[in-house]
């Protein structure tokens, strides 16, 4: 065979895996279950009232990155990180539970959500650190030589465990994560998410080829679709901007980094994991078996009887959080939360 029919052999192939690769891409994509559907009911919108005033702090792009802010007296400050189709308003409770411990709070619309730069995407993958550091610059700014809590749920706790085994982790004193998805490959995640939320397998996977090849251009294309009226769980008009889907690199920056065991390992502050128990969305007895055997000195605790969303919504399991993240303050009053439904 000559090396005239070798070269045409590998561009035929090429050929091929880029049709393969542009099909992916392409038409790669799902539908889930409209709200209504089954699963609906553990999303369930249950509006919260008095929330606080959104403000906002301007990250290095110009954009305005807004968050709720809770006052407290004590020497604890929280960054809330809310989950993949929630924003700040949806840790309403959680917050107003640490409040009455004495804590301050913050509630930020992570960049993609609520009123936080574009519904569901981002620049590039890391603008979310970026974000992050800004914001904390802030609070440092407001409140210096107290303790910096960052604590997320769901999704968000996946982020924050990012956060903390990165080159972002020195900015926070503690960490807390509260039911925290860890990957789709963790021995935690159950099989299904009730259909309300649908990842673009193969648009995913076309998308990973090319970043891996240095081409990022279509990674604003949607990987994820969300429920229509799953997104929030809060009143649309105290959130502007609901994705339906998020994007390729929003979808991969808000997400716990690819090596979950090492961000683990290289944790250098403090950091709990709290779940309860009757999690549907994730196996709540296999999260200590798998964080201690990396790091023994992580505490695990399990609430009894709490689901994903009671972690967030119900008195015990924000209570229970709230004495995790402020230990040390006042404890939090019978009923100071009412039921929210989040993701």
């Amino acid at each position: 065979m000559t090396f005239a029919n070798l070269a045409v052999i590998a561009l035929i192939g090429v050929m091929i895996v880029a049709l393969l690769l542009a099909a992916m891409i392409i038409f790669g994509t799902a539908k889930p279950k409209s709200a209504g559907t089954e699963g609906a009911d553990a999303i369930a919108v249950s509006f919260p009232t008095g929330l606080p005033p959104v403000e906002s702090v301007t990250a290095r792009d110009g954009t305005a990155l807004a968050f709720r802010f809770y006052r407290g007296d004590g020497d604890i400050v929280a960054i809330l990180v809310h989950g993949s189709v929630g924003a700040g308003a949806t840790m309403h409770f959680l917050a107003e539970a640490i409040r009455a411990r004495g804590g301050c709070v913050y509630a930020p619309d992570i960049r993609g959500h609520g009123a936080s730069g574009t519904p569901g995407d981002i620049a590039y993958a890391g603008q979310l650190e970026d974000d992050l550091a800004d914001l904390t610059a802030e609070i440092r700014r407001r409140h210096p030589g107290k303790i910096l809590v960052l604590a997320g749920y769901s999704s968000g706790g996946g982020y924050v465990l990012r956060v903390a085994g990165g080159s972002a982790g020195h900015l926070f004193d503690r960490f807390v994560l509260i039911s925290p998805y860890l990957g789709h490959r963790a021995p935690t995640q159950r099989p299904d998410h009730h259909g309300w939320v649908v990842p673009f397998i193969p648009r995913i996977i076309g998308l990973s080829v090319l970043e891996r090849l240095g081409i990022h251009w279509f990674e604003g294309l949607p990987a994820i679709a969300f429920a229509p009226g799953a997104t929030f769980g809060v009143e649309p008009s105290s959130v502007a901007g609901a994705p339906m889907t998020n994007s390729y690199r929003l979808s991969r920056n808000f997400h716990p980094g690819a090596d979950v065991a090492g961000d683990f390992r290289r944790t250098a502050k403090p950091m709990t994991v709290i779940v309860g128990s009757a999690d549907e969305v994730f196996y709540a007895d296999r999260f200590a078996p798998l964080i201690q055997r990396l790091r023994p000195d992580i505490a695990v605790t399990l609430v009894p009887g709490q689901t994903h969303l009671d972690m967030i919504r119900d008195p015990r399991g924000t209570g229970a959080v709230a004495a995790v993240i402020a230990p040390d303050a006042r404890p939090v009053p019978e009923g100071n939360s009412r039921p929210l439904a989040a993701v």
